[in-house]
Parts: C-alpha cells; structure tokens; sequence
C-alpha cells in the first residue's frame, strides 16, 4: 500500500513522540535525526560528552526495528573490524568472507573521531556507495542504511579530525547542546524512575516507504534554485553579493550540498505535513547541512573567523524567494 503524505507524516510523529518519551529536551536535534532518516543521509552528531547523543542514536534505532550495530571507535581499530576480512579455513581449504558490523540498517559509530584516518576512509565506499569490496568481491549493505556518528568537539588528545571527503559524505553536521535548566531537572527525576525500553513502531520496510513519500514531496524550480544559490555562494561569495565573505573561504560546498538542501528540505516538509517544500524548508536546514563542509582560508582562522560567522551571512544576505504556498500545493497536486 502506498502510503499518503498525511499518513506518512503521522507515523513520524509517532516515532518524534517515542523519541521524546526516552530524550529529555533536544527537541531540534530529533527533528534533524528524523531529517537525515527520511532523507536517507547519514548524520554525525557532535556535542560535549554526557548530553544524550548516543541515547538519541540507540533510541532511534530500536523504535525503528531492523538490525542495529554499536562501533566504539578507538585509535587500535582497523578497517577489517568495520567492514570485514576474509578468512582462512583450513576444514574447507578456502578464504571465506566474514562480514564487518557495517553490515546493519543502523550503525552508531561512537567517537567516531577517535580512529585514525585509514579506519575512518574504510567508511567512505560503504556511506557513498552502500557497498563494501572484500577480496574483490562486492558486497550490499541492507536496505534502508544511515551511519549516525556521534563525536565530542573539545578534546584533541587522541582524536583524529575527520578528513573532508569524510565529513562530506554525512548529510548534516548537528551540534547538540546542553539542555535547559528545566530539562536537566527531568533528567535526574527520571534517573530514579524506572523506564521502559522505547517500543519497535516501525520495520524496515515501512522505514523504506516512508522514504519513498520523502522523495515525492513536491519542489519547485525556484525552492531549488534558492538552494542552489545558497550553496554557489560558499564558493563564490563575491558573485553573490556578499564582498566580505572573500578571502575567507578556502572551499565551499560541494554539488553533493546542494543535493542535500533539496532532499533535506524535502524530508523537513513531510515531517511538517506539506507535499511540498517551501523556502523556508531549505533555510530551516541549511545550516546542519552546510556547516560541515565549508574550509576555511588561513586569514580566516588567523582572524577568529568561524563557519557559523560565515554562515549566517550566506543565510541572512541571499534572499529568498517569495512564494504562494497555496500555488505550490496546486503545482504539487498537478505534478502528482
């Protein structure tokens, strides 16, 4: 049965409800989670130690059932221990393939910035690809698959900072924050209590067809082309208006951004109920989709320049394109 974007939206709402019963506050973090999963994009959270980033992984993967695998990333970890190796078998005289824990619908790799660069380029193939090459042979990793990796920002004893091509293969980048006041008082209430294991609502399959109704959602040339100019932007500030940006940027983002601003804003939209996204879809996530792969230029780090200055001038400075929200719903139906 093909599922219909209010339905699909309400089974989502079911799950963002199951979340918040285990996770206290993080309300914008849930949403983004829930984001990249519709989306089909891996997500790295990053956030101090002891706020709640892998409870929100874990939670996320039993509500949604499938296979869930936990990969503690330390500096001894090799790339056969994520992905797999072949093995000798003396009974039969022949190598056989033993596959890794990236082998699961959703795998936490915690601490990701702890191993080193070659365990880390092991994930490459496998979140671009969806495929793992062992002895020549390839292998699928199942349907659906999301990484959701979680690292601490503050501490650089014995981490190793991911590589480029490594941070570009995650759609968002969500800083998680400390909860409020209020929040943090629930969490050491609850801590007394006992709690329940948060309960299985969805399957892969259904994970499967929600992304499916993600994809259908409705996007208008001009809500891709603000997408578009957002992203141009980062690698041309000077073009678009936005002098003060020269000389900040070593690189901008990539097409894969701008790829992710319209499946990010597509998947945002169903979760809000709409068969079709809205500027304001693409701006509410473009900074969890940009901020992690913008480089920035010597003079920049000398000047104390950070990505989040330069992206909010990119955000604040392109304009946005205005729109008829009951007109795109009439497009959406007619391209339906």
């Amino acid at each position: 049965m093909t599922l219909s974007v209010p339905q699909a939206a309400a089974r989502m709402e079911g799950v963002l409800a199951e979340l918040r019963r285990v996770v206290v506050g993080q309300q914008r973090v849930l949403e983004r989670v829930l984001v990249a999963l519709l989306a089909d994009g891996h997500c790295l959270l990053e956030g101090v130690p002891g706020i709640g980033k892998t409870l929100t992984v874990s939670t996320l993967a039993r509500t949604l059932g499938g296979t869930f695998a936990r990969i503690q990333f330390t500096p001894d970890l090799v790339p056969s221990d994520l992905v797999g190796t072949r093995v000798y078998r003396p009974s039969s005289e022949r190598f056989d393939v033993e596959l890794g824990p990236v082998f699961a619908n959703f795998v936490l790799a915690d601490e990701i910035n702890r191993a080193p660069a070659k365990v880390q380029s092991a994930l490459l193939e496998v979140m671009g690809e969806r495929q793992v090459s062992i002895g020549g042979v390839t292998h699928r990793v199942p349907e659906p698959f999301l990484v959701l990796a979680t690292q601490n920002p503050i501490e650089s004893e014995g981490v190793y900072p991911l590589p480029e091509a490594q941070r570009d293969r995650f759609l968002m980048r969500i800083p998680v924050d400390y909860p409020t006041d209020d929040e943090e008082h629930e969490i050491v209430r609850r801590a007394a209590l006992p709690t329940a294991p948060p309960a299985e609502l969805l399957g892969p399959d259904d994970v499967a067809d929600l992304q499916r109704v993600a994809r259908s959602i409705y996007v208008d040339p001009v809500v891709a082309d603000y997408a578009v100019r957002l992203v141009i932007a980062t690698r041309r500030p000077g073009d678009a208006g936005l002098g003060q940006l020269a000389g900040l940027l070593a690189y901008g983002a990539s097409p894969r951004a701008s790829l992710g601003l319209v499946a990010a804003a597509r998947a945002i939209a169903l979760l809000r109920g709409r068969a079709y996204a809205l500027p304001q879809d693409v701006y509410d996530v473009a900074y969890d989709v940009l901020n992690h792969r913008l480089v920035l230029s010597f003079d920049a780090l000398a000047d104390g320049v950070g990505v989040d200055d330069v992206l909010v001038e990119v955000l604040s400075e392109i304009e946005a394109p205005s729109v008829v929200p009951s007109e795109l719903e009439t497009r959406a139906g007619s391209a339906a």
